[in-house]
């Protein structure tokens, strides 16, 4: 009886779901106007700028970037408190944490802005995310329709990689090998693909403009 009990769960545990991370903001007029990020235990990343879209972009952190994410969660008690300042400020958007335990059970929090330092470092570190795969984005479209737009998509990736704000780096190795080795780009636009595919991949020694501090 002990044994069977101990297969089955062993089981349900395989088949759980790992707990899930959930940062939601709707902000008219801006770009984008409403995006989701979705980040599980492992480190799997989903981003989509519509709710209604069945292909998200999928990318995956590495542990030192997951870890911190669950740790300000875990310091926030899984959004089950409001974590809204109560303040007259402008509006900067509905925002929306969610986490979710592998049994499936849910707490979440919405807010407009927060005084809480945790909520405001876990906000900036989505905020760096979701900027990422937004520029993710914009490359993939320059790449495909826009050949004279690939610079400044790369310009903006760039940006982020200075400003130690781009996650996920290794995401973009493949657009950027497509970007460096094909003719059809400008000289210049190659050789800058080719020099951030080394910075991301580790094989060049990082900029002394990387050491700022955000």
């Amino acid at each position: 009886m002990k044994l069977c009990l101990l297969m089955l769960l062993v089981a349900v545990s395989a088949f759980a779901a790992p707990p899930k991370l959930t940062y939601i903001r709707s902000f008219p007029k801006s770009d984008p106007e409403y995006f989701q990020i979705q980040i599980d235990h492992s480190g799997s990343l989903e981003y989509k700028e519509s709710p209604t879209d069945d292909h998200p972009v999928k990318a995956q952190l590495q542990e030192a970037e997951t870890t911190p994410l669950f740790d300000a969660a875990a310091k926030l008690d899984y959004f089950k408190s409001s974590i809204e300042s109560g303040l007259k400020v402008a509006n900067t958007g509905k925002k929306t944490f969610r986490y979710e335990d592998e049994n499936g059970s849910a707490s979440e929090t919405v807010f407009n802005y927060s005084t809480n330092e945790t909520a405001r470092e876990l906000l900036q570190r989505f905020e760096n995310i979701a900027s990422t795969e937004h520029a993710y984005l914009e490359l993939d479209r320059t790449v495909h329709f826009d050949k004279l737009g690939v610079n400044d998509a790369l310009a903006t990736i760039e940006a982020l990689w200075l400003n130690k704000q781009l996650a996920a780096p290794q995401q973009f190795i493949p657009l950027l090998t497509r970007i460096s080795t094909h003719e059809s780009f400008m000289h210049l636009v190659r050789e800058r693909a080719a020099r951030l595919k080394d910075q991301f991949q580790g094989t060049t020694t990082p900029l002394a403009s990387d050491t700022r501090q955000k």
